[in-house]
């Protein structure tokens, strides 16, 4: 497990502006004034908040040896996104590691619903704008036991999270307030750095295209093919998400900081430089609205771990809950 020294550093400095902008707009009432700077600067902001909670939530910050200290450093930067996700990460994001593509544990596997009825150009750019709200309902619909027993963590990340939020509107004004939440919402929705969303698992390439168009479904054998599910972008945003788009290294060593990833891809380029790749979020958005082969279907999917809806899948959860007490 290796440490990022400068995250840390990183991340306040990142709070601090934010903060420092909000009292800036106190005085701006303007709805397009607001809607482009949440657009263009908050929102870019505070997605590169996301990405840092990401990374402490992997103790990149200050180690496996100081989880109170990650956890505290992510509540404070958790503050400027005006929504309480740290206690929401650090459940299910460990689950997304450990069991990738099961559409019950893994919460960025979309519902059934999604593969339903976004698959044409037109919702599928309303899939994108309305993407945060996707996210949060997707463990509400797959596990609502788990969603409606919070942890300790949870609850204080809530109750500090909804203090700060009342302290910018009552000294900034509910306007600011409403930009914070919005800058996340633009930010997270169709917005060039939520490009990574798609990027990371979605099946978008032509040769894996033919690689499920040759399958002979009569004669599969269940290892018989391995398809990619996982994909790295490589291209300047990466300065902003904490290497985020090197999502392939990342998931091969989850311990290893965001910054020293491209060092993993330049000590074992025979491992990653063949691998389909991305060189900008905003071309994986455009393929993933225009081509009709492409939308939320369009990913690995397991079996789920116990089969069905059970006890034994609520024990399990309650299982990996209990590691983060």
């Amino acid at each position: 497990m290796r440490t990022d020294p400068n995250l840390k550093w990183l991340t306040i400095a990142t709070v601090a502006i934010q903060l420092v902008s909000f009292y800036m707009l106190r005085d701006v009432t303007s709805f397009w004034q607001l809607f482009l700077m949440a657009y263009c600067f908050g929102g870019v902001l505070n997605v590169s908040l996301l990405m840092a909670i990401h990374e402490i939530m992997h103790n990149h910050a200050f180690g496996p040896s100081r989880p109170m200290a990650n956890k505290v450093l992510a509540l404070i930067i958790n503050l400027p996104i005006g929504v309480p996700i740290v206690g929401s990460i650090k459940k299910y994001h460990s689950l997304h590691h450990r069991y990738q593509g099961d559409d019950i544990l893994d919460i960025e596997m979309p519902s059934y619903l999604e593969t339903k009825f976004f698959n044409t150009p037109v919702t599928k750019l309303l899939w994108m704008i309305f993407q945060p709200a996707f996210i949060h309902l997707r463990p509400i619909l797959s596990q609502p036991n788990y969603v409606l027993n919070p942890s300790s963590l949870e609850y204080f990340n809530l109750f500090i999270q909804l203090m700060f939020n009342y302290m910018v509107g009552v000294w900034c004004g509910w306007h600011v307030m409403i930009y914070m939440i919005g800058s996340s919402l633009l930010g997270t929705g169709l917005h060039p750095m939520s490009g990574h969303i798609i990027s990371e698992h979605t099946v978008m390439f032509n040769e894996r295209f033919d690689l499920f168009g040759n399958i002979n479904k009569n004669e599969f054998q269940r290892d018989e093919y391995l398809i990619p599910e996982t994909y790295s972008y490589y291209g300047p945003l990466n300065a902003l998400m904490y290497n985020e788009g090197y999502h392939v290294e990342h998931h091969d060593f989850p311990s290893i900081p965001g910054s020293l990833l491209p060092r993993v891809r330049e000590i074992a380029p025979e491992f990653y430089n063949s691998l389909p790749s991305y060189k900008s979020w905003v071309y994986v958005i455009w393929k993933y609205i225009t081509d009709d082969r492409v939308g939320p279907y369009s990913r690995v999917k397991r079996p789920h771990r116990f089969g069905k809806h059970d006890q034994k899948t609520v024990d399990f959860i309650n299982q990996i809950k209990s590691e983060f007490k």
